[in-house]
This record gives structure tokens, C-alpha cells and sequence, in this order.
């Protein structure tokens, strides 16, 4: 039972390193305008791999879902489609309250409600337990952590983020929550797609893989607002045609994005089956902290904090270790 637990562990972190790190490509698409990356990614990462992984990985596919009611793939599909709008309001929310607010907020409630909310539907036996109180108190500091982490990378940048007063900035401030909201979304796809998962199980397929079935139902859903959000920007911008360059370098770091991208959350699906019953709960809190370590040291190693007030590194290294903290509180609590 120990080793699983850290092997679930090991994997929850590695999958958090690949989410950390999957956007770090878009730094060197320079031929490309973002739309036409974008839209590689988004083929590649909720489409082309998530089929790929599934045919590969479990048996009989078609043979799985033919034997469901197709009431089972509505929570994921849905969950999956909203996903996706939460993946096109981040950005505007990023651009009209700047990267401290915006990211505080979306991927605040984001992780709190991808921890929570699987946990008061699925396990509510063990809310008012010990293990209960570690993970709400682990969910408390990594809010915290995140807080920190995000006045940090703010004060980095010089405090130069400025959002406007009055109705524009609370139609922003609600899109950010509205993003929030739906972001956990995903995990939930995941979570309350489990049926499809243990009818993979029951047709022979090893636990630790029969959640590659729940993927391509869920990214899916998540397929289409992102793709429609892509073509529209191309139609708009008049950028159909930098896909005449087929072989320009950028469709590589298109493709290594959603390979990435992809990578994590198979990872994250094998390392929830380890971490044991709670793992779609405290393992998504999991999940989220080990993604903004990364993120977070990745910048560092790649110099952004090179020039960086005193003050601000001192926020970083703080909001880092809050969430070290909440790593334990939650990883002891889900044990």
C-alpha cells in the first residue's frame, strides 16, 4: 500500500513537471502568428493523442463504449466542453486584470474546486475525519501559496499591471471567477467519468490504464470551443495563410506543446488510480501545486527572476514553500 501511495505520488509530480513546462514552447515560435500554434496544439493535444493513447493502451475500444448507455458520456462531454470556455476566458481575463489577479483567481478556485468538489460528492464519509481536516487545511495554504506566488511574479514586473475602475472592471473581475469555476472542469470530466473506466475494466483492461478511455470523451468536448476560438481568430486575422509553410518550425513546438500537454494528464490518470480512492480529489490539489512549482522554477532557471526586486524573490521562495507545505498537509491526508 506504501509503495502505490508513493508511486502515485512520483507520478502526480512528474505530470505536474510536464504541465508546468507544456507552454514553454510558445517562447520560441517566432514564425507563427498565436492562432496558428494554437490550433497544432489543440489537434494534437485533444484529439490526435488521446485517440492515439487509447487504441493503444486498451483493449477493444469500440467494444467498451458500445456497451454503455450513452448517459455515461454526457458528465464528461459537458464537463469537457466547459473546460474548454474556461480555457478561452483565461486568456481574456489575463489580458483585462493583468497576470497577478487574473492567475490568483482562475487557478485558485480552479484547484480548490478540482480538490473539493469530488471529494463532498464522492467521499463525504471522511469530511469530518482527520484525514478531512489535513486536506482542508493543505487546500487552505496552497490558496495561500498561490496568493503569495502571484504578488511575487506581480512585483517582478514592476507593479506595472493596471486594470480600469468602474462596470468594465467588474464585467472582468466576474469572467475571472466565471473561468474559475469552470477551469476544475476537466477533473471532473475525469472524476465522474469513471463508469466508462471500470466498463474498460470489466472487459479485461489493468486499472492503472482504463482511464485512457475516459480521455477522448472528455477532451473532446474541450476540442471544440478551443478549435472554433482558433479558426475564428485565423478567420479574423487573416492568418489561414502561415499554414502554406507546413514544415515551418513552429508546427514542431505546436506538436511538443500538446505532447506535453497530453503527457500530463495521462500521467495524472495513472497516478490517481495509485494514490487510492481520493486520488481525482487530492490528487488534482496535488496535481496543481507540483504545475505552478514548476512553472514557477522554470522561470527562475530560465532567468526571468535574474533582475528581480529582493522583495519580490523573497515572495517567490515564501509562496513556494506555503505551497511544500500544502503538498504534505494534503499527500498526508489523502494517505
Amino acid at each position: 500500500m506504501a509503495f502505490t501511495f508513493w508511486l502515485g505520488l512520483l507520478l502526480t509530480a512528474l505530470a505536474g513537471l510536464f504541465s508546468g513546462v507544456c507552454m514553454l514552447p510558445m517562447k520560441f515560435a517566432k514564425h507563427w502568428p498565436w492562432e496558428n500554434t494554437w490550433l497544432v496544439f489543440t489537434v494534437v493535444s485533444l484529439l490526435i493523442l488521446p485517440w492515439t493513447l487509447a487504441f493503444a493502451t486498451v483493449h477493444d475500444l469500440p467494444a467498451i463504449y458500445a456497451a454503455l448507455p450513452a448517459s455515461v458520456f454526457v458528465a464528461p462531454l459537458l464537463f469537457g466542453f466547459g473546460w474548454g470556455i474556461a480555457q478561452v476566458l483565461f486568456g481574456i481575463s489575463i489580458a483585462r486584470l493583468g497576470v497577478a489577479l487574473g492567475y490568483a483567481i482562475v487557478v485558485g478556485l480552479g484547484a480548490m474546486l478540482g480538490t473539493l468538489v469530488p471529494l463532498f460528492v464522492r467521499h463525504r464519509e471522511i469530511l469530518a475525519t482527520g484525514r478531512g481536516t489535513l486536506i482542508f487545511c493543505g487546500v487552505g495554504i496552497m490558496l495561500l501559496g498561490i496568493a503569495v506566488s502571484a504578488r511575487a511574479g506581480k512585483a517582478r514586473e514592476g507593479s506595472t499591471e493596471r486594470v480600469g475602475g468602474g462596470a468594465s472592471y467588474g464585467v472582468a473581475l466576474m469572467v475571472a471567477v466565471l473561468c474559475g469555476l469552470m477551469a476544475p472542469m476537466l477533473n471532473f470530466a475525469f472524476a465522474f467519468g469513471q463508469g466508462i473506466a471500470e466498463e474498460a475494466v470489466r472487459q479485461g483492461a489493468s486499472p492503472s490504464v482504463a482511464g485512457y478511455a475516459v480521455w477522448p470523451i472528455a477532451l473532446l468536448g474541450g476540442l471544440i470551443p478551443n478549435s472554433f476560438y482558433a479558426v475564428w481568430l485565423l478567420t479574423r486575422n487573416r492568418t489561414w495563410r502561415h499554414f502554406s509553410s507546413a514544415w515551418s518550425p513552429d508546427v514542431w513546438f505546436g506538436c511538443l506543446m500538446g505532447v506535453l500537454w497530453m503527457g500530463a494528464f495521462a500521467i495524472y490518470g495513472v497516478s490517481s488510480v495509485y494514490l487510492g480512492a481520493l486520488g481525482t480529489s487530492a490528487g488534482w490539489g496535488l496535481f496543481q501545486i507540483f504545475m505552478i512549482i514548476t512553472a514557477n522554477l522554470s522561470g527562475v532557471l530560465s532567468g526571468e527572476w535574474k533582475d528581480a526586486l529582493p522583495a519580490a524573490k523573497k515572495g517567490l521562495w515564501t509562496g513556494l514553500a506555503l505551497l511544500g507545505v500544502a503538498t504534505a498537509a494534503i499527500a498526508l491526508g489523502n494517505r
